[in-house]
């Protein structure tokens, strides 16, 4: 996924193998008490220096089973530790150790001093040999302790357990299931099977048996299956949860041009992605090659995602692939995402309808607007229908001199939402009589959806700016 350079991490997380090895802390007071019960969680040898310790601090040196070496820092007490934690409070004492520990190539952590650490100590989640780390890289500790205290009541206690269990299943799945596609089917199905359940339940004879009958499953020939997938307007957190799913089990992806790599993301990190590349004027793969592509993967016995820029069923060709599956016997569904429509409705905060106002709503397009036979749209918008039309921006100038011939008012509000709901989104207001400048904005290059009718003079329009060129720059 490419994103911006502030969007990057500054830290890589990893996870540190402690067993059996020294990890160092250096303090006498409660932040080292802190560190060595956050150690004393891992296998870890640990070992603390100071020549004084706080209450807190002898207790957690004697229930995590630490060493204590009674007396102040020398620097050689680094040698042969894989971490380093100073917690000495004195901010001296803590640079002169982590110093110490750099001299040695070994990486360092200094309590409440960001600018000193090598590395962040995270919120964990600790389900054996389960681990979740959250770190807000020294930015909001307060933040990582909830979302862990979040994270801490969704996993059963057990929860590690389940995952030893399941990791004794490897070899009888390996052994029974050669084919590396049979074996991911296992594994997705048996994390949300009732074997879970049975082992928490005390009953482990009942999860194996539970495992076998996946097993067996999973052994026969997967048969392929195609999900034709909204991915919305642009913005990955308005994916629908079952998107979302039907993405994690995807093994291969035909994603439009359109849709963000933010969603495209979504997916499983080893499924295959193929850009069809349908835009504007822009077709990577003719419909029938697209049309192929699905009924092949899927005779392949691979899941299947046909993700679509917004909604499928809504100018999304989705007629087309849906009567090529039938005629191939291909099983399908379609889950449904949020139309662009939709979203520019809600960026504006714009209601498409509205009791007195606009009792009725259309979506089109430009292309069919521009088309020989023009609908009696502008008479009904006049009395109470709001129009969104999709892919009119090239065409604008058209649409609006048809629209007004058909005796829509040149006053009519009409508002355009270029990337709607995204961050990078902007929205534009004026009038019929302003539409044609839109087709004239160099500056706007994005998916564009305009909104014709009355209710748009409901809208929030203070965030918009002019649709006109002129009277952007009067402003």
């Amino acid at each position: 996924m490419v994103v911006s350079r502030s969007e990057k991490l500054h830290v890589f997380p990893a996870f540190h193998k402690v067993a059996g090895r020294c990890v160092l802390v250096v303090g006498g007071g409660d932040e080292a008490a802190a560190k060595v019960r956050l150690l004393g969680e891992s296998l870890a040898e640990i070992s603390v220096v100071a020549a004084e310790l706080s209450p807190a601090l002898k207790e957690a040196i004697v229930s995590t089973g630490a060493r204590h070496l009674p007396r102040d820092f020398e620097a050689p007490d680094v040698e042969g530790a894989v971490l380093v934690f100073a917690a000495s409070g004195e901010e001296a004492e803590d640079r002169r150790v982590v110093a110490a520990a750099r001299a040695r190539g070994i990486p360092a952590n200094a309590v409440d001093r960001p600018e000193l650490c090598d590395f962040y100590t995270p919120a964990l989640v600790n389900r054996a040999p389960l681990a979740v780390a959250i770190t807000t890289t020294g930015a909001a500790p307060v933040a990582a302790r909830r979302l862990r205290a979040r994270l801490e009541a969704m996993l059963p206690r057990d929860y590690g357990r389940f995952i030893a269990f399941a990791d004794s299943l490897r070899g009888r799945v390996r052994s029974r299931l050669s084919d590396g596609v049979a074996r991911r089917r296992f594994w997705a199905g048996f994390f949300d099977s009732a074997a879970l359940s049975l082992f928490s339940a005390g009953d482990r004879d009942g999860a194996v048996r539970e495992a076998e009958r996946l097993i067996d499953h999973a052994a026969v020939p997967a048969r392929g299956f195609v999900s034709l997938v909204g991915a919305g307007p642009g913005a990955e957190d308005l994916l629908t949860l079952r998107a979302q799913r039907v993405l994690q089990e995807a093994d291969i992806i035909f994603h439009d041009a359109l849709v963000p790599e933010a969603v495209i993301a979504q997916g499983r990190r080893d499924a295959e992605r193929v850009n069809v590349g349908k835009r504007k004027g822009c077709h990577a793969k003719s419909q029938d090659e697209i049309n192929r592509l699905l009924i092949a993967a899927a005779r392949e016995g691979r899941r299947v995602v046909r993700l679509k820029a917004g909604d499928p069923m809504v100018f999304g060709r989705a007629g087309e692939e849906l009567a090529a599956l039938r005629a191939a016997s291909i099983a399908h569904d379609v889950v449904p995402g949020v139309t662009a429509g939709l979203a520019a409705a809600a960026d504006l905060e714009l209601p498409l309808t509205l009791r007195g106002t606009a009792s009725s709503l259309v979506f089109t397009t430009g292309h069919d607007m521009y088309g020989e036979a023009l609908p009696d749209w502008a008479r009904l918008a006049a009395g109470g229908m709001t129009l969104a039309i999709y892919m009119g921006r090239s065409v604008a100038a058209d649409i609006a001199a048809r629209l007004a011939d058909a005796g829509l008012s040149a006053d009519t509000p009409v508002a355009v939402v270029e990337n709607a709901s995204r961050p990078d989104k902007r929205m534009l207001v004026g009038t019929l009589n302003d539409l044609p400048a839109l087709a004239d904005r160099e500056d706007l290059s994005g998916p564009s959806l305009v909104v014709v009718g009355e209710a748009v003079a409901a809208a929030r329009l203070d965030r918009a700016e002019p649709l006109h060129v002129s009277e952007r720059l009067a402003a």
